[in-house]
């Protein structure tokens, strides 16, 4: 069947399977069937697909299954989105799911334009990406390996008299502890192991990071981003990872929606209601930028850190950097002087602090690349 018009395909993308359905234009939906998720199979399924228009839009859902999909589909000319699967139109009403029945609201939802498509990173960003995550898991794993070990020796009325911040001192007190029986002492040096392989694994990975991050085309915002206060190297990676390009948000409310924090909204006629945040979007990135607020707390101050951060980067940034303190220090007093609570001061402040991390960000690509700014 040769058809001019535009053939809408939905993909319901499983480990081991791809259901297929799709419509021509205007026409009725209609089921292609279910193919295998290999190379092979998903390249007869393109093939047959070209037969039936010039023009072949298709459209999956985000998953565990990552991008692979979406790339290949690009490579051989096919327009291909990935979409968010919590903003996926659904009816109240609706009980019964299968594979058939949600590749075909996929087709009616593409053809209808109610999808909200999800950036999809380049190769080399998604494996900056995973390295950055995998130092994040690593240390979320050491946060928890150290609980156990706090909750295991306050069970047997163990008590360490000074700070318990895992420092030298703290350390050498946990090498040199020991109990009368045999299997306790056992169970405390296995807890005690693996916090040590925890902490040799994170130093391994943020060795990782600053090697690689040299060389990634978003080093610049990197480096740009650690001129503020509270975003140090750590953070700066975690944000640039997540966030990826900031050029296409156009605007900074844009990306405050996309990390999930601008208020809710439930308002009708004349009556406006706006409760907490969306919470929508990427946590890890919103939980970093979260933390970040925490210190603006205090007043505007340049610190020995800080200033080590400023060498070699470029005034404006600089400037802007300043300014972000000026105003979002003067903000939290005068919240918390209203009333506020420290909370929900704080995710106010976030929310105007992504805001010069989308200027600051794209200054800092801007002047390390001034060629692709004009042309862009």
């Amino acid at each position: 069947m040769e058809d001019d018009s535009t053939l809408y395909v939905g993909l319901d993308v499983h480990k081991d399977s791809i259901t297929v359905a799709y419509a021509a234009g205007m026409g009725e939906v209609e089921l292609l069937g279910k193919i295998r998720s290999t190379d092979a199979e998903v390249d007869r399924m393109s093939k047959r697909l070209q037969s039936k228009a010039r023009h072949v839009f298709m459209v999956y859902e985000a998953g565990p299954c990552g991008y692979g999909l979406c790339r290949q589909l690009v490579s051989k000319g096919f327009d291909c989105m990935v979409c968010a699967p919590s903003l996926i139109p659904r009816k109240p009403g609706e009980r019964v799911k299968t594979d058939r029945r949600d590749a075909m609201k996929l087709v009616r939802s593409l053809r209808a334009g109610d999808l909200s498509a999800v950036h999809v990173p380049t190769v080399e960003d998604e494996s900056f990406r995973d390295l950055a995550r995998a130092w994040s898991a690593a240390r979320e794993d050491l946060k928890q390996a150290r609980q156990r070990l706090k909750s295991f020796l306050l069970t047997h009325g163990v008590h360490y008299l000074g700070r318990p911040n895992w420092g030298a001192t703290h350390r050498r007190w946990l090498s040199t502890f020991s109990f009368d029986s045999a299997w306790q002492h056992l169970a405390f040096d296995e807890h005690r192991r693996t916090i040590e392989d925890r902490m040799a694994q994170c130093q391994r990975l943020e060795a990782a990071l600053h090697e690689a991050v040299v060389s990634w085309r978003f080093y610049p915002v990197v480096l740009a981003l650690q001129a503020m206060r509270g975003i140090q190297f750590t953070s700066a990676i975690g944000l640039v990872s997540e966030l990826g390009d900031l050029s296409r948000f156009d605007h900074p409310r844009q990306l405050m929606a996309w990390i999930g924090v601008t208020p809710s909204e439930h308002s009708s006629g004349g009556k406006r209601r706006q409760g907490s945040i969306t919470k929508t979007g990427n946590s890890y990135a919103r939980k970093l930028l979260i933390e970040s607020a925490w210190s603006y707390r205090h007043p505007a101050r340049v610190s020995v850190d800080i200033q080590r951060r400023h060498e070699g980067i470029p005034k404006p940034i600089l400037d802007r950097a300043w300014d972000a303190q000026l105003r979002l220090c003067r903000r939290y007093r005068r919240l918390v002087a209203k009333g506020k609570s420290p909370n929900v001061a704080i995710v106010a402040i976030a929310r105007e602090l992504i805001g010069f991390i989308w200027d600051i960000g794209r200054t800092g690509m801007a002047m390390a690349h001034p060629r692709e700014a004009v042309t862009t």
